[in-house]
């Protein structure tokens, strides 16, 4: 009681120390975001001094998320719009330089040439209007943010001008990209080389002696010469910054124990048994699977998927040759199929034929599937006229097709309102059911989610067995013992990794490690894990060093504990990662030096037999296509041979694949031709297929850009 007296005598002193904490804190904080780049709030990048600006980008990704049906990951959302992002802004600073814009006629003709084939935009005569593009955009803006149908797809005015923006963005691209092509042309003088090249050809005799007659071991490769060979060629070991790490994954999945308790529980569904009802103070019997008179209502109760009322062909069926050979209200399980356990339970089987051919007229309603606005009647309406209708056909047949015109369902009236489908095939239960289980010629009225429908059934295909089976299903999940037990784990592997090695006592405890090199900032997935975005951020924040380790929650259940073994620094690759391109360049290099500094004979007979080789021939070789038979791709070693004179042997020539000596045998030049026009205009269409991608990736590689959507993603 002394203690809490002295607390509450000091109270007024512990709130105001608590208030000046909390508002140091809060200064900190103000002082800090003051401190930082406001532009990087707000701003995803920055490309030749243009912002990309936060808000507008993520409006974008959202829009390719949901255009994509949820098919893509945030990520490589943001990613695509990255991309469009950064061609824009990249070739825009050209469109600017050069004062190119789309004008109102030339947008027109891009309209046209995108929208020609629409049936909403075309005349009488199937011909494009641009009278009712007008009209249309107008209508469009008028009932903004409203949508309208566009070939079957919905759009509103927001749309419709990101997509004018799309194709003008096009037009202008296709306009400056044309320029550039035009300037670009093969001379007389590139033709007469690219003939030549083509066409000028020797004879030559060549030893090789391989990079391969020379085994690895016996060459010594210091730590010094690979870091030699990235300063040498330091393009070719540039490397973005990146992490490496090791992890040990912690699932939830199921234990043995788990599985035998699902069985044991589905086994206890099979058979009556009986049980003290609280209520009544007395025992009773609980019907079982075996012995139920509603399978639907048992199934329904009991399992984790609902009943299947449908007939299923032996080929649909799991373990077919089990079921197949139930007797009626027979129960055959618990059986594992694929991520579940089941018992199922033949209820009914009949001959079902395995497709139908049938022709409908459909009335819908208002609300039902598919109903636009042009759709009017209620339900009772559309009862009524599709009862007339069927009347009308029933005294005589011949007036279907005439009344076809009153079917909303446009698709099969161009068939004469005929639909041909396979017993399998997802249709409306009740239509299906009325066309497979009524026979040849019956005509009726069926009512689904889409509208009353007149049905005729033309034709069945072979009828087969079937079956309807009622299965309980149980899905194989770890109980929450297994969870908790997970967690405990993952928690005294923490523990012990805090002050021991991290590979060790995983070993220790059989659990896998994992070693992921070379995650880069914007990555989402982790090798083994899959798309795993929190590790790569923690993995690039401040302050995050090789040693440090964190637990993370998996997507799919579960946990990580993930270490970082090797902090990558934007630069140039490490040594121990350049190794494994840089070695086998180091030893080529070695073996070409061994090889030349043994080699002393000057003829092509003499090397070949002091290096246990053979003289081997090559005729008709140009240069357009350095190639060797019986050696490969060579231009270095046909380059040296096209300079030789006739009868001539090489010094030693350094290729890609050995050390060779040449002689040249005979070469024979193209004959002359009066004009080399033909070949010039290959070269210029080379060169300007060539422009679309290597012009703009000269651009970029040249431009200014400011990357931060790692602050963001």
């Amino acid at each position: 009681m002394a203690v809490l007296n002295k607390i509450r005598q000091r109270s007024i002193f512990l709130i105001i120390i608590i208030a000046l904490a909390l508002f140091s804190f809060i200064i900190g904080d103000i002082f800090q975001n003051l401190g930082s780049s406001s532009k990087s709030q707000t701003v995803v990048a920055t490309i030749n001094g243009e912002d990309i600006e936060r808000d507008a980008f993520m409006n974008q990704v959202e829009n390719v998320q949901r255009q994509s049906g949820g098919s893509v990951t945030n990520t490589q959302a943001m990613n695509r719009v990255w991309d469009q992002e950064v061609r824009n802004k990249v070739m825009k600073t050209q469109y600017d330089a050069v004062g190119i814009s789309i004008e109102r006629d030339y947008m027109r003709q891009l309209l046209k040439q995108n929208l020609g084939t629409f049936e909403e935009f075309k005349n009488e005569a199937g011909l494009f209007d641009e009278d009712k593009l007008n009209e249309f955009i107008a209508n469009l803006k008028a009932i903004a943010p409203e949508s309208t149908t566009l070939n079957g797809s919905p759009v509103n005015y927001k749309a419709w001008t990101d997509f004018e923006q799309n194709i003008s963005q096009t037009g202008v691209q296709q306009t400056y990209f044309n320029l550039v092509k035009a300037g670009v042309v093969g001379t007389l003088t590139e033709g007469e080389l690219e003939y030549q090249l083509e066409n000028d050809k020797v004879d030559l005799k060549y030893v090789q002696i391989p990079f391969s007659s020379i085994p690895d071991s016996v060459l010594t490769v210091k730590k010094s010469d690979i870091t030699n060979y990235i300063k040498k060629f330091p393009k070719k070991y540039e490397v973005e910054a990146s992490r490496n790490l090791v992890y040990v994954q912690f699932k939830e999945t199921a234990s043995l124990e788990d599985e035998q308790t699902i069985q044991a529980d589905l086994t206890a569904l099979i058979e009556d048994k009986v049980e003290f009802n609280e209520a009544a103070k007395a025992n009773e019997t609980v019907v079982g699977f075996k012995n139920t008179s509603d399978s639907k209502a048992f199934v329904n109760a009991n399992s984790s998927s609902k009943f299947n009322d449908e007939y299923v062909f032996e080929s649909k069926l799991p373990n077919a040759q089990a079921l197949i050979g139930l007797s009626l209200n027979e129960v055959y399980g618990p059986y594992k199929d694929g991520t579940s356990y089941k018992l199922s339970k033949l209820v009914s089987k009949k001959m079902i034929a395995d497709s139908t051919k049938v022709r409908h007229i459909l009335i819908p309603f208002i609300g039902s599937t598919r109903a636009d606005a042009t759709v009017t009647k209620t339900d009772a309406q559309a009862k009524t006229t599709a009862d007339s209708i069927y009347n009308a056909i029933r005294s005589k047949r011949s007036k279907f097709k005439s009344l076809l015109s009153l079917s909303s369902d446009k698709v099969s009236n161009e068939k004469d309102g005929e639909i041909e489908f396979a017993y399998a095939d997802g249709f409306a239960k009740e239509f299906k059911a009325y066309a497979f289980e009524n026979p040849k010629g019956s005509l009726g009225v069926v009512k689904t989610d889409f509208g009353y429908h007149i049905i005729e059934v033309l034709s069945q295909g072979k009828k087969q067995q079937a079956y309807k089976v009622a299965t309980i299903v149980q899905d194989i999940e770890p109980s929450i013992k297994t969870i908790d037990d997970v967690f405990k784990n993952k928690s005294k592997f923490e523990i012990a990794v805090a002050n021991a090695d991290f590979n060790e006592v995983a070993k220790e405890n059989n659990y896998t490690t994992v070693p992921v090199s070379s995650i880069k900032e914007l990555d989402e997935t982790i090798p083994g894990l899959g798309v795993q975005r929190s590790i790569v951020r923690w993995a690039f924040d401040d302050g995050v060093e090789a040693g440090d380790f964190k637990s993370f929650n998996t997507s799919g259940g579960g946990f990580v504990v993930a270490k970082i073994t090797a902090v990558n620094e934007a630069g140039l690759m490490s040594t121990e990662n350049a190794s494994v391109t840089a070695l086998p360049e180091i030893r080529k290099e070695m073996k070409a030096a061994l090889i030349k500094s043994r080699v002393t004979a000057t003829t092509l007979e003499a090397i070949a037999s002091a290096e246990n080789q053979t003289v081997k021939t090559a005729s008709a070789v140009n240069m357009k296509t350095p190639t060797l038979s019986g050696a490969g791709r060579e231009p270095r070693v046909i380059g040296t041979a096209f300079g030789l004179e006739e009868g001539a042997t090489s010094q030693l020539i350094v290729g890609a694949n050995g050390v060779y000596a040449v002689q040249l045998i005979k070469s024979t030049p193209a004959d002359p031709l009066p004009n080399y026009q033909a070949a010039a205009n290959r070269v210029g269409q080379t060169k300007s297929n060539a422009v679309n991608s290597q012009l703009y990736n000269a651009l970029k590689d040249a431009s200014e850009i400011e990357d931060y959507r790692a602050t963001f993603y």
